[in-house]
């Protein structure tokens, strides 16, 4: 099912929140909603699900506008946060109540909770409570609930927030099968890239009420469009270096050093304050363009190890290496940057 959210504008009060926004969601496609708190994105997909009305402009499912169909005639299933389940039901009558609402029948209500409970692996659970099962356990329960009633879109509301690490990784590609066997089109609200870049096939990053980039997650990952979407994408963090335009080259602030430019990103006025990209993969050892600085933290991350550098001017840049930790805090080292990979951005952020 495709879902088109067009001229979409929605206030509270006298603030508005979002405004004139659009977004076109293939059928089939997982889509996620990526951006700060405050941003815009649960607010969006509230209004999809209908318990936000929308201020201004349409929302359409297919060809059908449901822009002022109330929420329980528009035929979707949402999961929580908080999973909402039913604390006095068993996992049966919780995956089974959006069918008896529907006063279909008892064999086909039962057909139905066994094919549901097999295809999210809890055919073992049904006479549970939600008191005796684990985070993930709950959340396989949500997600069947929603999914019964055969929904035209599936909609999720930070669905792993409340899980730990373990079970979060588990659930992401959990979630992502369960969507692509069922071939549903899904929204997914995240402040979480990881979560976005791999359960979704592409992504929408929200600014202040605003989608400020649109594309699949390696685009976004290799090609923001500005330095916040740059910041916002990667773990480790990017690094930003702020300097001068001297040529084909970029002096740093307060600094000797100067390093040069990608040949696609270099402005055209000498001089020009420009905002440098690194990521933590571009500063190795071996690259060609050194910088000079002092290692002020470590972390070993198993097979990696993160090293910060802060370098002369107090700016500091990242490097994930894999090898184990051959260096200590306090180190002077001297390693390089691959220009070819740095990311270039004007002083109001957007990408050169």
């Amino acid at each position: 099912m495709r879902i088109l959210i067009d001229n979409f504008t929605k206030t509270f009060g006298t603030t508005t929140v979002i405004r004139d926004m659009t977004l076109d969601i293939e059928s089939g496609e997982m889509l996620a909603l990526l951006g700060p708190s405050g941003c815009g994105k649960s607010t969006t997909l509230f209004a999809v699900c209908g318990i936000h009305r929308m201020n201004g402009g349409r929302l359409l499912f297919g060809d059908r506008d449901v822009t002022t169909v109330s929420s329980q005639d528009r035929n979707v299933g949402v999961v929580f946060q908080n999973y909402a389940l039913y604390p006095h039901m068993n996992v049966f009558e919780n995956i089974s109540f959006p069918l008896k609402i529907r006063k279909e029948s008892k064999a086909d209500i039962d057909a139905k909770v066994r094919e549901m409970a097999k295809l999210v692996h809890i055919e073992d659970l049904m006479e549970r409570k939600p008191a005796q099962l684990s985070g993930g356990q709950q959340q396989r329960v949500a997600l069947a609930r929603a999914l019964i009633r055969k929904p035209d879109v599936l909609l999720l509301d930070e669905p792993l927030a409340n899980l730990d690490a373990k079970l979060r990784l588990e659930m992401r590609s959990e979630i992502r099968r369960i969507q692509q066997e069922t071939g549903i089109t899904a929204i997914l609200v995240t402040h979480d890239q990881v979560e976005a870049m791999s359960m979704c096939d592409r992504i929408a990053i929200m600014n202040k009420g605003q989608i400020v980039q649109l594309s699949s997650p390696s685009e976004m990952y290799n090609e923001p469009a500005s330095a916040f979407v740059a910041g916002f994408m990667g773990n480790p963090p990017i690094s930003f270096l702020d300097g001068t335009v001297e040529g084909s080259s970029l002096r740093l602030d307060q600094s000797s050093i100067v390093l040069p430019l990608p040949e696609s990103s270099r402005p055209a006025s000498p001089a020009s304050r420009v905002k440098l990209g690194v990521r933590p993969e571009y500063f190795q050892p071996e690259n060609p363009d050194k910088v000079e600085g002092k290692i002020s933290f470590i972390e070993i991350q198993g097979r990696e190890t993160l090293y910060d550098v802060t370098l002369e001017n107090g700016a500091v840049l990242r490097s994930i290496q894999s090898s184990g930790p051959l260096h200590k805090l306090g180190d002077t080292v001297r390693w390089g940057v691959d220009h070819s990979r740095v990311l270039a951005f004007d002083e109001s952020g957007a990408r050169l």
